[in-house]
């Protein structure tokens, strides 16, 4: 009965005897096992990169980002979209949580809602997905039939699909256009999928949505230039990526900051020598994208200071 089991639900025999161990000893375990869930990683990359690579043009026309999970899996996706406002500028209204069981589930359990199929089908209908929103459906499992459900709707209505799981062959990955396996196998505490499975699954979002924004123009020489600048520590990173990325003094990084209502994109052009106006046109020619704006006004920065 053992061996039909999921591999996320399978006990692993080097840890049959944890809770007898030192302290020490566990922790030691536990580490090793972390590590070895963000080494499985490496094999999803390439059905990563497709992924990415079909969702940027439906993005860039328009699209929504939309996660669908359930339980621990849910609640790390609602972790990863809701960094996409702060860091990216990335609109709300284009970043769609969808955790069986509703907002209470982000910290409580809700009895039973994972296995609400129907309630998936309801979520993704109320969204009115198109051809240019991407869905992405998490589960350790690949069977929670909740998730599935979201995918397997999103599929129906033209939207790009993304299954991530943990066990190869399932529903999930089965139902979704990409499927991403990531391999952890069994769990140190047998069915405990929020260790290597969840670790694993975080690593795979933070690949997924930072490819994503890089894509969308919203990172330039690896700094976040559409960063929103809501405290006194992100004001100041805007100062320094001014200064950095133009070789200006902090008196006019500030200045630029100042002008451009602390949009770091535009700022970085006026540092530059262009004007507001022509800032702004440049960006919105060159679909936000700085480096594009960049060269379209014959812009170059002074030094390759870092």
């Amino acid at each position: 009965m053992t061996a039909s089991l999921p591999a996320t639900e399978n006990a692993d025999p080097a840890f049959l005897d944890y809770d007898t161990w030192p302290v020490a000893t566990q922790l030691t375990a536990l580490w090793q096992s972390q590590l070895a869930a963000a080494a499985v990683v490496s094999s999803a990359l390439p059905a990563l990169t497709a992924a990415v690579e079909s969702a940027l043009p439906r993005l860039k026309a328009g699209g929504r980002l939309v996660y669908a999970g359930a339980g621990s899996s849910g609640r790390l996706a609602a972790q990863d979209g809701a960094e996409l406002e702060p860091t990216y500028n990335w609109p709300p209204e284009r970043m769609c949580l969808l955790i069986a069981g509703g907002r209470e589930a982000l910290l409580n359990a809700v009895e039973n809602a994972e296995d609400d199929a129907s309630a998936g089908c309801a979520e993704i209908e109320a969204l009115q997905v198109t051809a240019n929103d991407v869905v992405v459906g998490i589960a350790a499992s690949g069977k929670t039939p909740y998730t599935v459900a979201c995918i397997k709707a999103a599929r129906n209505a033209g939207a790009l699909t993304v299954g991530i799981a943990n066990v190869p062959e399932t529903a999930l990955l089965l139902a979704a256009e990409h499927a991403v396996f990531v391999g952890t196998g069994a769990e140190p505490i047998a069915g405990s999928t929020r260790m290597k499975a969840g670790t694993a699954q975080k690593i795979v979002l933070n690949l997924l949505s930072t490819s994503l924004m890089t894509g969308l123009g919203r990172v330039y020489r690896a700094r976040m230039v559409d960063m929103r600048s809501r405290n006194a520590k992100l004001r100041e990173r805007a100062v320094r990526m001014v200064i950095n990325l133009t070789d200006c003094s902090e008196e006019n990084a500030r200045i630029a900051l100042e002008q451009t209502e602390g949009h770091v994109k535009s700022a970085v052009l006026m540092a530059l020598g262009a004007d507001k106006k022509a800032a702004e046109t440049a960006l919105s020619q060159s679909d936000d994208n700085l480096r594009n704006a960049l060269s379209r006004l014959g812009l170059a920065r002074t030094s390759l200071c870092t």
